[in-house]
C-alpha cells in the first residue's frame, strides 16, 4: 500500500512529467499579445524601464501584488498609474501618510440620519487596482489593514466580510527605509508582495526626453486602455496551466531550502515564498509565450521574488548577493 505522501508525489509527477526537451506549442489566445500590449502602452510614459515593467506585469499576470521601491522622483507612481490606465480598470490612489487610519483604507460603518440606519462607507480598497503611494510612510497599524485584502481578496469590517473584485491588484510604492519619516514594512507585509522591483535613474537619452516633457503625468491623459478585466482573468487562468517538470520543480525547491541553512541567513524563505517563486515563474513563461517553465525563469526571478523574503544583515543588497551565490551553488537541470 502506498502512503498518502507517496500517492501525492505520484500525482505530482504525473502532472509535471513531460518530454525531456519541451517542444514549442501553439500560443494560447492573448498570451503574448496581452503582455506586449501592456508593455508597449506603459513604455510610452515610463521610458527605459522595460525590466521593471516586465516584472510588474509578472506580478499582475501571476495574481500577486508588486512593491516598487526607490528614491523619490524616478517614476514609481507614474508606472503604477500607467499600468492602471492601460488595464482600463477602476483604480484608486491612496496617499499614505503618518496620520492615515485603517478606516481610511478599508471604510467604516456610518450612521445615516435620514434613514436611521448604519451603512458601510467603502474605502479606496474597494477597487480593481489600488495604488498605495509611499506605503512605508504610514504606521504599521494602517499597513496591516491591507493584509487580508492582499492575501484573501476580501475585507472584513464590523464582522461582515465583503469580497473584492477578482482583478484586485495592489501596486505599492515606498521610499528607501533610510528616508526620514518611514516605518519599515514588517515581514508579514512584505510577504504579501509577489515581486519587489526598483526603477533606478534613467539613461541619458531617456532623461533628456523626461526633462523636456517636464510633467510625465500629463502624458497619462492620452493613454487609452489596451486590455480589459476579462483579458486579465483569462490570462491568470492560463498561467495555472503552465507546465513545470519535476526536475525543474526540484531545482526550485532545493534552491529555496538552501536559503534556510546558509550561515549568514537569519530567516530563510518559507514554503509560501517557494510557492510565490513557482507562481511567478509560470507567469514569466506565459508572458514569453511558453507553456513550460525553464531554470532560466527561476534564476531571473529569484531576486525580485525572494530578495524581500530572506532575512540577512545588510538589507536588500546583501540579500541579492546571497541569492546569486546560492544560485551558483545549486545545480540546475540540463
Amino acid at each position: 500500500m502506498q502512503s498518502a505522501r507517496q500517492k501525492a508525489r505520484s500525482r505530482l509527477v504525473a502532472r509535471t512529467r513531460g518530454s525531456e526537451t519541451p517542444m514549442p506549442t501553439t500560443p494560447n489566445p492573448g498570451t503574448t499579445d496581452l503582455g506586449q500590449r501592456l508593455l508597449e502602452s506603459i513604455e510610452t510614459v515610463v521610458l527605459g524601464k522595460r525590466d521593471a515593467i516586465e516584472r510588474t506585469l509578472t506580478a499582475l499576470i501571476g495574481g500577486g501584488h508588486v512593491l516598487i521601491e526607490d528614491v523619490p522622483g524616478v517614476g514609481k507612481t507614474l508606472l503604477a498609474r500607467a499600468l492602471a490606465r492601460s488595464l482600463g480598470l477602476p483604480f484608486q490612489r491612496l496617499q499614505c501618510t503618518a496620520d492615515l487610519l485603517p478606516a481610511d483604507v478599508l471604510g467604516a460603518p456610518v450612521y445615516d440620519p435620514a434613514t436611521g440606519s448604519i451603512e458601510l462607507r467603502e474605502g479606496p480598497v474597494f477597487t480593481s487596482v489600488l495604488i498605495a503611494d509611499e506605503l512605508n510612510r504610514t504606521p504599521p497599524r494602517t499597513q496591516s489593514a491591507l493584509l487580508e485584502c492582499m492575501a484573501e481578496g476580501c475585507v472584513t469590517i464590523d464582522g461582515q466580510t465583503r469580497n473584492l473584485p477578482e482583478s484586485f491588484f495592489v501596486v505599492a510604492t515606498q521610499n528607501p527605509t533610510t528616508s526620514a519619516g518611514t516605518y519599515p514594512l514588517p515581514d508579514s507585509q512584505l510577504d504579501r508582495f509577489l515581486v519587489r522591483v526598483s526603477l533606478g535613474y534613467p539613461a541619458l537619452d531617456d532623461e533628456l526626453i523626461v526633462v523636456a516633457r517636464e510633467d510625465g503625468h500629463r502624458s497619462l491623459e492620452s493613454l487609452e486602455p489596451v486590455a480589459s478585466e476579462q483579458d486579465l482573468v483569462v490570462a491568470r487562468e492560463q498561467v495555472r496551466g503552465i507546465r513545470v517538470q519535476e526536475d525543474v520543480l526540484r531545482y526550485l525547491v532545493e534552491f529555496v531550502r538552501a536559503t534556510r541553512t546558509h550561515s549568514e541567513v537569519e530567516v530563510g524563505v518559507s514554503p509560501r515564498g517557494a510557492q510565490a517563486l513557482h507562481r511567478a515563474c509560470r507567469a514569466r513563461a506565459f508572458l514569453q509565450n511558453r507553456e513550460y517553465v525553464l531554470p532560466d525563469d527561476i534564476q531571473e526571478l529569484a531576486v525580485p521574488v525572494l530578495g524581500h523574503r530572506v532575512g540577512v544583515d545588510g538589507g536588500i543588497d546583501a540579500a541579492s548577493a546571497l541569492i546569486h551565490e546560492l544560485l551558483q551553488q545549486t545545480a540546475a537541470p540540463a
